[in-house]
């Protein structure tokens, strides 16, 4: 990426900018009230976003993650379509693994549509593997959902993608 990325929380002011990046990366996008409600209402819930420096602090991508006892549940992430395979897909889940192993989570999963390889090469790069299928899970088109996991999870877990190019597939939302 030419110009600097920032990986940071999000906060209710980025609102209107997730929901257009929503929109554009989902066939089935969480609505304005739902993203709202990951940002404010869930305890659990984080909300990264990664801001082109260069380009005014533009989002040009985000990841929600819950941290739930010992998971990390990465729950949805999107990258502006004309940014992705430039890393930052990769940088927003190693924060967030990164974070899930200073509170002492020992796990990791999430769910993908079975069509997003670039996806699923880049969660393979920090070590998920597949574990089963949920068939006819996702809707927009109808497709199955791949569940993925990663355990055990450790701290340089977060490091792997370093030592392959990292790609950004898209998305992995939970709708």
């Amino acid at each position: 990426m030419s110009s600097p990325l920032q990986i940071m929380p999000a906060t209710l002011d980025d609102l209107a900018d997730l929901v257009r990046l929503e929109e554009a990366c989902f066939s089935a996008p969480w609505t304005s009230k739902m993203l709202a409600a990951e940002l404010t209402g869930n305890q659990f819930a984080h909300f990264l976003v990664a801001r082109d420096a260069g380009n005014g602090g533009a989002i040009v991508g985000y990841l929600c993650y819950w941290i739930v006892f010992e998971e990390v549940r990465l729950m949805n992430l999107a990258v502006v379509e004309s940014m992705r395979r430039r890393g930052i897909a990769a940088r927003l889940v190693e924060e967030a693994l990164r974070t899930g192993c200073a509170q002492t989570a020992t796990r990791a999963v999430l769910e993908v549509r079975a069509s997003n390889h670039a996806a699923r090469s880049l969660y393979r790069r920090f070590g998920f593997v597949d574990v089963s299928t949920r068939r006819h899970y996702y809707t927009n088109p109808i497709e199955d959902a791949v569940l993925m996991e990663l355990e055990p999870m450790r701290a340089e877990t977060g490091s792997r993608h370093d030592r392959a190019s990292a790609i950004d597939g898209g998305s992995i939302p939970a709708h």
